[in-house]
């Protein structure tokens, strides 16, 4: 009898073919209450006073569930729905989602609660699903005979080794390899993001424009398509090679004007004000001026490199990760692409928590409400706690599975 309410609490066929129809519909939700709930459970609750942490750092706990966490279950739901749609290939559905699922959400519960011995276990989860993820994104190119991924495979080898190195580098104490870690894994998220805007951006632009599809007016500048991520690859090379301050600074210099070229893409009348397509270009915007200020504190002009990194990766990468869900969400549905006013609270939410987040960077005398990063932690949180509200009962829902408008 004690199995009985077991048994109930599992999905029902309908809902589990519903959540497991493709990527994004199971990993999104996961992803985005990921990123309500740890970080407000870190900062505001426990006061990042972690309860199995005592040789490692509370702040590369936090890198590595945020960007491992709450950006990897975004990214492996993008990729197995994003891929398959690109090359026209059948899309992974079903238990081995499942799978996938459990070893991400695996990890996680070991970060959340930063169990230090559970390093090696928390390694073994995240690099599975990420190993998939290589091997997909080889096998669909192999498939389809064509180096159109072979972006994806580069960010992604980098994004798993710098995966690894982190965890070992916590394990070890070794605080410098950590931190560079770190840098590598964010710097990677965004190579991707780079990769990611250039094929969502024209398709996007060109629906908002013509609603009816009939026609397509917008063009991309041919040479603005993958200068940012292929950038954004160089800085992790020279990461990766240990080079000087002033090397990598210009780097990312280069690196974060090209993210910026980017907001030209918003260029296309009083619709590229509207947030479908303006939270595209704000989330290059945010992103190329994040690097631009790391690249410049690098170089020695006295700019916080920490403010520039929030700036790049708690904006650009954030907003650019709330945009994909909130458009793929609407499209892989069978909605129209007008954003609800919950999503457009969301994505004003998010942009406030990054600007509340970097302004004690900036002005160090300015003290906040609620410590240092209460605030900025809470509406982070708010944010996509309200994406998670308003999208769950459409990508869980067993009504929408066959209404894809992509």
């Amino acid at each position: 009898m004690s199995v009985l309410p077991a048994i109930r609490m599992l999905p029902s066929p309908d809902l589990a073919r519903a959540m497991s129809a493709e990527g994004l519909r199971l990993m999104f939700p996961l992803a985005a209450l990921h990123a309500a709930l740890w970080p407000f459970l870190w900062v505001v609750v426990w006061s990042l006073d972690l309860p199995f942490a005592s040789s490692s750092l509370p702040g590369h706990w936090h890198a590595q569930e945020m960007l491992v966490g709450s950006f990897g279950g975004a990214l492996l739901g993008f990729l197995t729905s994003a891929l398959p749609e690109w090359t026209d290939t059948q899309r992974l559905s079903g238990r081995p989602l499942f799978l996938l699922a459990a070893l991400w959400a695996s990890a996680r519960v070991l970060g959340f609660l930063a169990v230090e011995k559970g390093w090696l276990l928390g390694l073994l989860f995240d690099q599975a699903w990420m190993l998939f993820l290589l091997a997909y994104v080889l096998r669909l190119a192999w498939i389809r005979k064509t180096t159109d991924l072979l972006g994806f495979t580069l960010f992604v080898i980098a994004y798993a080794t710098a995966a690894a190195s982190l965890r070992i580098a916590m394990a070890l104490e070794s605080y410098e390899l950590a931190e560079c870690s770190i840098r590598i894994l964010g710097l990677s998220l965004l190579g991707l993001l780079g990769l990611a805007l250039a094929r969502i951006t024209v398709p996007v632009t060109n629906l908002i424009l013509d609603p009816t599809e009939k026609t397509s007016p917008y063009r991309p500048h041919p040479g603005r398509v993958h200068l940012a991520a292929g950038l954004t690859m160089l800085v992790i090379v020279a990461e990766a090679a240990t080079l000087s301050d002033a090397v990598r600074g210009y780097l990312m210099l280069a690196a974060g004007a090209a993210f910026l070229d980017r907001v030209a893409e918003g260029f296309v009348g009083r619709e590229g004000f509207s947030l479908e397509l303006g939270g595209l270009w704000m989330s290059s915007a945010l992103a190329g001026t994040g690097l631009v200020t790391c690249g410049l504190s690098l170089a020695g002009l006295p700019l916080p490199w920490l403010g520039g990194l929030h700036l790049a990766l708690m904006g650009g990468l954030s907003l650019g990760v709330l945009q994909v869900l909130s458009i793929a969400g609407l499209l892989h549905t069978g909605q129209p692409l007008r954003f609800s006013r919950t999503t457009k609270l969301s994505i004003l939410l998010l942009v406030l928590s990054v600007l509340v987040r970097i302004l004690p960077e900036f002005t160090p005398s300015l003290a906040l409400p609620f410590g240092p990063h209460g605030l900025a932690s809470t509406l982070f949180s708010l944010s996509f706690f309200l994406w998670a509200k308003a999208y769950i009962p459409l990508l869980w829902s067993p009504e929408t599975v066959d209404q894809e408008r992509c």
